[in-house]
């Protein structure tokens, strides 16, 4: 099973590989991103995602940890 951690720091590097391999493949880069059925799409969608998900999620846990102690 891996750990939080480890997926704090695999998910954007995968997400960057894909991000190259969809500049180095696709002929029409900034344009075809658009399109939700292209790769380009999800591994621009990704890095943007994760840091958000993150925020959130120990904003949560912080609020639960806040309420519990007063």
């Amino acid at each position: 099973m891996l750990s939080l951690s480890t997926l704090t720091v695999l998910a954007p590097i995968v997400s960057l590989f894909g991000l190259f391999y969809s500049a180095t493949v696709d002929d029409n880069f900034p344009q075809g991103c658009t399109s939700t059925s292209s790769v380009c799409f999800y591994s621009l969608l990704l890095p943007v995602t994760i840091p958000v998900y993150v925020f959130f999620h120990l904003w949560k846990w912080i609020g639960i940890k806040l309420f519990r102690h007063n």
